[in-house]
């Protein structure tokens, strides 16, 4: 076990002699096993013996020790002050983090201060905005199996986003998984753990939690009826088990808990089982039920491969993302919202062009655009705002926020208030101004509060009347004592006299040395100095007791009015939540009407899903390339159920890839809502969008190249349909080009006539051009290029036919192979392309000629010519491998751009000897 987790070995020997303070931390650890404990003592957090150690060393941290009459102990303690910096490196670290407060005031208790945990620090269950690393949800996951069905909710406790699914088929759900991309997960029994991604912390939890019964309960202090609400036990189970978990790291210690041996492990999560209210998280108060085959399904290859979010290349630009591209909002709710549309594209058509109207509104009324956009950057995260107001945990600051989100929301309704499209007055119409809170917040609230909500100065004059009667109170006995210094000078003749205060001694009157002989009879000292002496008077000692007893009731009665306004905010958790949609729902439509209108985008016509399969793009774009370059070249696509498999050739460089990921993301867009980068488009919704596209391996998981693409195709064959899209990019690398060329060929073969699903496959196995002339549905296309001085010119222009070659060695000198390799390719492909000629003739002349192998023995050839779709005849060499009969046509297939110098040469040294023999 990791020594910085669970109660340290040398406490626990001892632990019925150990301090009070000690004995706290042991037990807490205890209790805490599974994370690191940081534990308050006065004005630092701090851990002991291998947790001190281990924490030393991550955060780079002063290592000392702790000293009882048990022995001496390492420790190792941060600031609270600064402890989230330091938190987030312990949680990149992989360990859960438990605070342990001070719960007691050290001057209210004769002995050892109460320490409890209040809260436990998990990727999934960030609340801190320090610790949250973007405004995109932050999602904690829990899974389930009852029977053969899993159970899958979701949950961002920053936002109170919930969500909840299920399936049969575990691929399903990884899917899901994939789509939400959480941070952490809890694995209910017999659930399969693998579906978590790489990345995400799967984490224990008490295997009650999943019991059916227990998680019934669980969400019926939510929400009613979560039996008609979910879709079976699986459900049940997962989503009450992720309400108990994240009930149990609010935190917050209970009776029940308090063992002496530290063995009560079981009882700590009692109170959340049991529904104790000081765990609820009131701002939960919406569960959204859906089913994937409600939105267009990306998996997490699809997501890579598209950059919806995230580039795909190691020093690529932070912003050359889809997300990048399109997002204009003006605030963090708006920016969520665009991201969850782009992870749930929809299906239904109706859905779709309630957004496109939207879109296309706002587009055109420029001037209401912009002033929305303008109007929607004073609008604070309502949603990360109500939870910290719900747990309690939003200083005045927070409410002020609140106030002046409030204050913008009047606007906003009065753009909307002459809109056309029912889905801009539908938004319109709910969007609650909450002018009561609004007024409640300025009434009660100081314009510019303090942070902090206990030192006074937050509540506003003439909120409460008796706060303000000790505030006068104050108020007068510091004018008294403001006009004190000048009564005692003109009394005693000292003109030096002063009158001040410090926090130790409290209100003084300070006299130097050469004056004493003039302090009258009433002065009684307080303090010597070295060149004076302070002094007090009753007078002024019971004015000051008036000041700080005022002040101190005050500070107290400020921080009992606060609290009081933050819950009755609280109460309207619902109403903010439902704003926050309607506000979020608006800045997402604007920022998709901005993009539209800044670059050009055209709104797409949506056909029925009983239309069949229908992609129709007129001028496309690829929306991120076209942003990251001087210059794009648009191009048209089209398939539909009888031309619906285009085999793309072309050099490497010339645009295949980008044209594929164009059109998948073009129809992506549409689906999401938004316009897309075309002169036109016409297409019917898909339901899946599949890729194998780039190269990649899984080197720690044992997985090379080539099996990374068979695993990727072997889900793409399993689970496509004709509602897929599919995009192939050079399927058969990394084996040999015969294997290659035939797992190429069987693939085709099957997406067309088995799956027959809507496929773009780019290659350079040439031959695949001439067997898409015998397979009805299926057409071929090419990317054009030019030679120049022996230089290839890309003209990135989309054409009807197969491509004439591949141009590797051409590709291989733009991209700077050394000019000697190139110059041996190119007479190495000379000399190969002047033998097969003269074989080809030979062939010709003699239709029964055979091919004798390495041992002098001879057989019949009877495989195919040259040029048939088939798979091309071979013959045996010495050491077993096979001799292609067409060499140029492997020549034509050598893709020279993925190869090395040293690889490239090997591959024509090869080809070379074959032909020799």
């Amino acid at each position: 076990m990791d020594s910085a987790l669970g109660p340290p070995e040398e406490m626990a020997e001892k632990r019925d002699e150990l301090t009070p303070m000690m004995r706290q931390y042991h037990d807490l650890c205890s209790r805490y096993d599974e994370a690191i404990v940081l534990f308050q003592v006065g004005d630092f957090y701090e851990t002991f013996c291998g947790a001190a150690e281990r924490t030393a060393r991550l955060l780079e941290i002063a290592l000392t020790s702790r000293e009882d009459s048990t022995g001496e102990y390492p420790m190792a303690g941060i600031p609270i002050d600064n402890a989230e910096s330091y938190i987030e490196e312990l949680l990149e670290a992989g360990y859960r983090v438990a605070v342990a407060d001070q719960v007691e005031e050290p001057g209210e208790t004769s002995g050892v201060v109460e320490r409890a945990v209040t809260r436990v620090i998990t990727p999934g269950t960030l609340t801190e905005d320090e610790l949250l690393a973007s405004d995109d949800n932050n999602f904690v996951a829990a899974l389930s199996r009852e029977g053969e069905r899993l159970g899958l909710a979701l949950l961002d406790v920053s936002t109170g986003d919930f969500y909840a699914t299920s399936a049969t088929a575990a691929e399903s759900v990884a899917d899901e998984v994939s789509r939400f991309d959480p941070s952490e997960a809890v694995v209910g029994p017999d659930a399969p753990a693998d579906l978590v991604p790489d990345g995400c912390m799967v984490t224990p939890f008490d295997a009650r939690a999943f019991d059916r019964e227990r998680a019934g309960e669980k969400l019926s202090a939510y929400f009613r009826n979560p039996d008609a609400l979910l879709a079976g036990d699986a459900e049940i189970r997962a989503c009450g088990a992720l309400l108990a978990y994240a009930e149990y790291v609010r935190g917050g210690e209970h009776e029940g808990e308090r063992g002496d041996d530290g063995d009560d492990d079981d009882e700590r999560v009692d109170a959340v089982f049991e529904g104790d209210a000081d765990h609820r998280l009131e701002y939960i108060t919406q569960l959204t039920r859906y089913d994937p085959r409600e939105y267009l399904l990306l998996d997490a290859v699809a997501l890579r491969s598209l950059e919806l979010f995230e580039p795909r290349t190691v020093h690529g630009r932070d912003d050359a993302t889809l997300v990048g591209v399109l997002n204009e909002t003006a605030s963090a709710l708006g920016g969520r919202k665009l991201r969850d549309w782009l992870r749930r594209p929809l299906l239904d058509p109706a859905r779709i062009e309630g957004r496109h109207d939207a879109v296309a509104e706002l587009k055109g009324a420029v001037q209401r655009r912009e002033r929305l956009h303008e109007i929607l950057r004073d609008v604070y995260d309502l949603e990360r705002l109500i939870g910290r107001i719900s747990r309690e945990r939003a200083n005045a600051r927070d409410l002020r926020s609140l106030r002046d989100t409030l204050a913008v929301v009047p606007d906003v309704r009065e753009q909307l208030a002459d809109a056309d499209c029912e889905r801009l007055r539908k938004l319109h119409e709910t969007l609650d101004p909450l002018a009561d809170v609004r007024e409640l917040i300025e009434d009660a609230i100081v314009a510019d509060p303090p942070i902090e909500i206990t030192e006074g100065g937050i509540v506003a004059e003439g909120y409460d009347e008796d706060l303000d009667d000790l505030r006068s109170t104050a108020r007068d006995g510091k004018q008294w004592i403001d006009e004190l210094e000048d009564r005692q000078r003109e009394r005693t003749g000292i003109d030096s006299l002063k009158v001040g205060h410090n926090s130790v001694h409290g209100y003084y009157i300070e006299v130097t040395n050469p004056n004493l002989d003039s302090v009258p009879d009433d002065y009684q000292r307080r303090q010597t100095l070295k060149n004076s002496e302070r002094f007090v008077t009753p007078e002024l000692k019971e004015r000051e007791d008036e000041i700080v007893s005022a002040e101190q009731r005050s500070d107290e009665r400020e921080y009992e009015l606060f609290c009081e306004v933050r819950r009755e905010i609280a109460d309207e958790v619902e109403r903010v939540q439902g704003l926050a949609e309607a506000l979020a729902t608006l800045d997402a439509l604007v920022s998709l009407s901005t993009a539209a209108a800044q670059y050009d985008y055209c709104r797409p016509e949506i056909l029925d899903r009983d239309a069949g399969q229908h992609v129709e793009i007129e001028g496309g774009r690829h929306p991120v390339v076209e942003r990251t370059q001087e210059s794009f070249v648009p191009n048209d696509a089209r398939l539909t159920s009888d031309r619906r498999l285009a085999v793309i050739t072309g050099p490497n460089m010339s645009g295949k890839s980008t044209y594929m990921r164009q059109v998948a993301q073009i129809v992506l867009l549409a689906q999401v809502g938004s316009f897309v980068p075309a002169r036109a488009a016409r297409l019917a919704p898909v339901e899946r969008i599949f890729t194998r596209v780039g190269a990649s391996d899984d080197i720690a998981g044992g997985r090379s190249t080539f099996m990374v693409e068979m695993d990727e195709l072997a889900t793409i064959l399993r689970e496509a349909d004709e509602r897929s899209l599919v995009l192939l990019d050079e399927v058969g690398r990394g084996t040999s080009t015969a294997d290659g060329m035939a797992i190429a060929q069987a693939i085709t073969e099957h997406l067309h006539d088995a799956v027959g699903a809507m496929t773009l496959f780019a290659t350079h196995h040439h031959p695949l051009t001439e067997l898409a002339d015998d397979l009805a549905a299926a057409f071929t296309l090419h990317f054009e290029v030019d030679q120049d001085d022996g230089e290839v010119v890309f003209h990135h222009e989309i054409a009807p036919g197969a491509a004439t070659g591949s141009y590797g060695v051409e590709v291989a000198t733009a991209a700077g192979v050394p000019e000697s390799v190139v110059d041996r390719a190119r007479g190495l492909v000379a000399a190969a392309a002047d033998e097969f000629e003269a074989s080809d003739a030979d062939a010709n002349g003699d239709a029964d000629r055979v091919s004798a192998d390495i041992d002098g023995s001879d057989r019949e050839s009877d495989g195919p010519t040259s040029g048939s779709a088939s798979e091309p005849t071979a013959t045996a060499t010495a050491d077993g491998g096979d001799i292609p009969a067409d060499v140029a046509a492997e020549l034509r297939a050598l893709n020279l751009a993925h190869l090395t110098p040293v690889e490239a040469l090997t591959e024509l040294d090869r080809l070379k000897q074959l032909l020799e023999e």
